[in-house]
């Protein structure tokens, strides 16, 4: 995967690979405060959305909308958060975050102030069913986009 660029998706895999297709992968971030946090991380190295074809935008949308589907059935967060920043790594990006009213940030953004201490009883609980969630998101993709 390297490939010279000094970009940590470009010579990493930015996460826990869930699934990996020939266009993008979804990983699953290693964050303590926020568990389910995955990202859909296109392969190549582009900055901007808009560096996408038309289908490679349907694409990348249709699997952000299916990790947000999974994680609501798997999970039932309060909301879902979805984001694509690139101003720390100029890589295109999608992050789909799970919130809950008692997560350490809510109600702002993932990216501000903590705002309570985390609930550590339903952080367990959120830990507790990653291995179920990340099944369901490999089942699901493999069943929409192939690959493995």
């Amino acid at each position: 995967m390297p490939n010279g660029t000094n970009c940590p998706l470009c010579d990493t895999d930015g996460g826990r690979v869930i699934w990996r297709g020939a266009e993008f992968r979804l990983i699953r971030a290693d964050d303590a405060l926020l568990p389910a946090l995955y990202r859909i991380v296109w392969n190549a190295h582009l900055t901007e959305f808009s560096d996408l074809s038309a289908l490679q935008r349907l694409s990348c949308m249709d699997a952000v909308v299916l990790v947000e589907q999974t994680l609501r059935a798997t999970l039932a967060p309060d909301k879902i958060n979805l984001a694509s920043l690139g101003n720390v790594v100029p890589h295109l990006h999608w992050h789909v975050m799970p919130r809950w009213r008692w997560d350490a940030y809510w109600p702002q953004s993932a990216w501000s102030a903590a705002q309570r201490t985390m609930d550590d009883a339903r952080l367990a609980r959120v830990n507790a069913l990653l291995p179920e969630v990340d099944a369901a998101l490999l089942r699901a993709f493999a069943r929409r986009f192939g690959g493995t």
